[in-house]
């Protein structure tokens, strides 16, 4: 199974009408949208888990591909880079 970003899409994108538009190159196991964590509003990007076979298709098929009047970006998502993030406190010397 892989996993797909989905960039570029339009906000008014639901999780079922992104199902149903990957549907057509394979089995979908599952859609997330991303929303923005204090206003709640959707960020345009998500993400599709599909079988290895339909998941390829679909990048070849749906990359650059126009929803809603913007054109998608679908590649393979990459592990998230955990970084050593803030938080601490630098002195100064």
């Amino acid at each position: 199974m892989k996993k797909l970003y989905v960039g570029n899409l339009p906000f008014s994108a639901t999780e079922d009408s992104v199902a149903e538009l990957f549907e057509k190159h394979g089995t979908v196991h599952s859609v997330a949208l991303i929303n923005d964590r204090e206003t709640g509003r959707p960020r345009g990007f998500g993400f599709v888990e599909m079988d290895d076979a339909g998941a390829q298709a679909a990048m070849e098929a749906l990359n650059g591909q126009d929803m809603g009047g913007r054109p998608l970006n679908v590649n393979e998502a990459q592990d998230r880079r955990r970084g050593g993030g803030g938080g601490g406190r630098r002195e100064r010397w």
